[in-house]
């Protein structure tokens, strides 16, 4: 197992988050050395600025957080995001395109920002799996697959439940060794990011990151 600190995209997305969080969120990530930072769009470049003798990526949450803005906005704010500072796209799928069975207009909508993002950053598709049936999830992050997404995620953390280690567990089955899981929602402490681990997760979206490493620094002193 990787370093707990790794597997961490530090998260601030909240409607009212502001420069004092952003500038809390980055000291943070610099300090526990996370792996990324994940902000809205409007905040890239100041967290860019702030991280500049840093090796933390930034991830932009695009389309966020219903999934249901055209395929063209979610392209501008792709390139838009990227443009500013970007290293991820985080980006959510049209949920009810995916209930409705409009599978070609998801496979477009997921391809249509992995073509913007070649090359310049990795696209993580959140499929919102508490508004999904197994055979949605399972139809999804084979769409994700077919469009050359590199992760597919859980969920927002804006819905009614967050990740599960059954639900990380049946993406990863889905997806195989080629695309990986973020467990996004809900983790807010070292037990439950073990358990999505042990699912299958290779990275873990959570505003609570600080509180996880410290109860895992904590676990490791005491073995």
């Amino acid at each position: 197992m990787k370093s707990i600190e790794k597997y961490m995209d530090h998260t601030a997305l909240k409607a009212d988050t502001r420069l004092a969080d952003i500038e809390k969120l980055v000291k943070e990530a610099k300090e526990y050395n996370f792996y990324a930072i994940c902000v809205n769009g409007s905040y890239i470049e100041t967290a860019k600025e702030l991280l500049k003798d840093s090796d933390v990526k930034i991830a932009a949450v695009v389309g966020f957080p219903l999934g249901a803005s055209t395929t063209e906005s979610k392209i501008f704010e792709t390139e838009d995001a990227i443009m500013k500072g970007a290293d991820e796209i985080d980006m959510v799928i049209n949920i009810g395109a995916l209930k409705d069975g409009r599978y070609g207009y998801v496979l477009n909508d997921i391809k249509a920002l992995v073509d913007v993002a070649r090359g310049k950053a990795i696209v993580k598709v959140i499929i919102e799996t508490a508004l999904l049936s197994d055979d949605e999830k399972i139809k999804v992050c084979e769409l994700a697959k077919e469009a050359g997404a590199q992760f597919v995620k859980t969920s927002t953390g804006f819905s009614s439940a967050g990740a599960t280690k059954e639900d990380v567990a049946l993406m990863k089955k889905t997806v195989g060794p080629d695309i990986e899981v973020k467990a996004s929602g809900g983790i807010r402490d070292m037990a439950k990011a073990k358990e999505v681990i042990a699912a299958g997760a290779t990275r873990i979206g959570a505003s609570s990151t600080v509180n996880i490493v410290k109860e895992f620094r904590s676990e490791q002193k005491r073995e």
